[in-house]
């Protein structure tokens, strides 16, 4: 992705001996969704420990971290910030104590009427002391009454519109819940050696011991522990099923599968309708490394045009579209990506890119490609033209960030220095995922629920530091 976009998190549960190593292994897996910062909690003798700070999982985590996280039930989260500046502060899982008893919370996704909420809890004389949405709904099942912590959940609920995947730790275990539309994926499976585990992506509950897993319905609240069935409770909120497209053009590993879809497949499907709708006259496909990679094999195999390796990607730099600032994003791309002459130089090449979002990248990518000697650059993106926000946990920026917005893509074309550029339209786009309630507001500007207009990435930012 060029310009980029970044999402939400990634989230684990775990129950089964040696938990937080387990559930280190699954955030390891799941690093992509998020690089800013990582934290486990874990629950042992009926208090939760936690460690959590800034930095990649590896960098968290040392072998000493794992002498204070007893207990053969944990959580984890792996962060990228959608609401909420990069700080310690912000950090996840979030720990609180309760008048039920100590409650950690992970979260992946937005609370598009977060405002709403956080009115409310000032109103009770309750605050945030983060920039994070995740806190709020910490604080708000602190107060939502309930015998149990699964009646608390589905009650409080009801009062959050928005894209929601969690994860929660409390002295009855591990509770997994996917908000009503579905926007973010969640999955749980049995562990092969015994226990149970919960994560963003199917590819980590391999990673994690899983041979067999399935997928969280929206709506579902599962309940884990360690002497108990799984207990699954549906929680009837009228809902269409609203599907992220970026999880399937972008975040997800192609080795994960959501609604039944292999990424990587789809990724691949998403390319060969590009070839068909947006052909162009060249001698090699170069993807954009690489979550390009499936979509150009699928172009160039639609297209007959040989598929070829003209990008190296440093795979030690974080993903540009990830990195929260501008500046860092430009940086990033000379250290991220280097030409390979040999095979650019003297070609006329289809650069084939998963979307383009803020084009902020785009350019010199496209620079890296003509100072290697290419002769003609064609862009193809193997998504629609972003021309709306994402409030669902996507970092788009406003619509004055989208460099489609107001732009055709000839024009686009020659800011980023290409010969041409094409878009696969939203009905190709369709057809390649295959299935229905499948969020695109982003492309068309259908949202599937109300937006608050005041929610933006740093709007809790400054509470707790004597502002409100």
């Amino acid at each position: 992705m060029t310009g980029k976009l970044h999402e939400a998190c990634g989230v684990v549960g775990v129950v089964a001996e040696e938990a937080a190593r387990l559930a280190f292994f699954g955030l390891f897996a799941l690093q992509h969704r998020g690089q800013e910062s990582a934290g486990i909690a874990t629950l042992d003798t009926g208090s939760i420990h936690l460690h959590k700070d800034v930095g990649l999982v590896s960098q968290v985590f040392r072998g000493e971290n794992f002498s204070t996280l007893a207990g053969n039930i944990a959580i984890g989260h792996t962060r990228y910030s959608t609401t909420g500046k990069s700080s310690a502060r912000n950090a996840q899982p979030f720990l609180i104590d309760t008048q039920f008893g100590p409650l950690a919370l992970g979260h992946n996704g937005n609370i598009a009427n977060a405002p709403a909420l956080r009115k409310q809890l000032l109103g009770r004389g309750l605050g945030l002391m983060t920039g994070s949405d995740s806190e709020l709904l910490a604080m708000m099942l602190a107060g939502t009454p309930g015998k149990t912590w699964t009646e608390r959940i589905a009650q409080a609920m009801k009062f959050w519109i928005g894209a929601y995947s969690l994860v929660l730790l409390t002295r009855e275990g591990v509770f997994a819940v996917r908000d009503p539309w579905g926007y973010r994926p969640l999955a749980w499976g049995r562990i092969d050696s015994g226990g149970w585990a919960v994560a963003s992506e199917t590819s980590a509950l391999r990673v994690m011991g899983c041979s067999d897993f399935e997928e969280i319905p929206p709506g579902t609240i599962l309940h884990f522990n360690e002497r108990d069935p799984v207990e699954c409770t549906r929680v009837e909120i009228d809902a269409p099923h609203a599907a992220c497209s970026f999880e399937y053009v972008y975040f997800s590993r192609p080795d994960s599968v959501w609604n039944g879809k292999n990424i990587h497949a789809v990724r691949r499907r998403l390319g060969e309708l590009l070839a068909e709708e947006a052909p162009a006259s060249a001698d090699l496909v170069i993807p954009v490394p690489d979550s390009s990679i499936a979509a150009a094999i699928g172009y160039a195999q639609r297209s007959g045009i040989p598929f070829g390796e003209g990008l190296v990607k440093n795979r030690y730099i974080g993903r540009t579209f990830i990195e929260p600032t501008k500046a860092l994003r430009r940086q990033g791309v000379a250290l991220k990506f280097s030409p390979l002459k040999e095979t650019l130089e003297g070609a006329r090449i289809v650069l084939v890119d998963d979307s383009i979002v803020r084009g902020t990248t785009t350019a010199p990518i496209v620079a890296l490609c003509r100072n290697a000697g290419a002769r003609e650059v064609h862009l193809r993106i193997a998504s629609p033209r972003i021309l709306h926000p994402c409030y669902m946990g996507v970092d788009m920026g406003t619509e004055h960030d989208l460099i489609a917005v107001g732009r055709e893509p000839e024009e686009i074309a020659k800011m980023v220095g290409a010969d041409s550029l094409a878009y696969l339209s939203i009905e190709g786009f369709s057809r390649a995922i295959g299935i229905d309630g499948v969020c695109r507001a982003c492309f068309d500007g259908n949202y599937h629920i109300p937006v608050d207009e005041n929610f933006t990435k740093n709007c809790f930012e400054g509470f707790g530091k004597g502002t409100v």
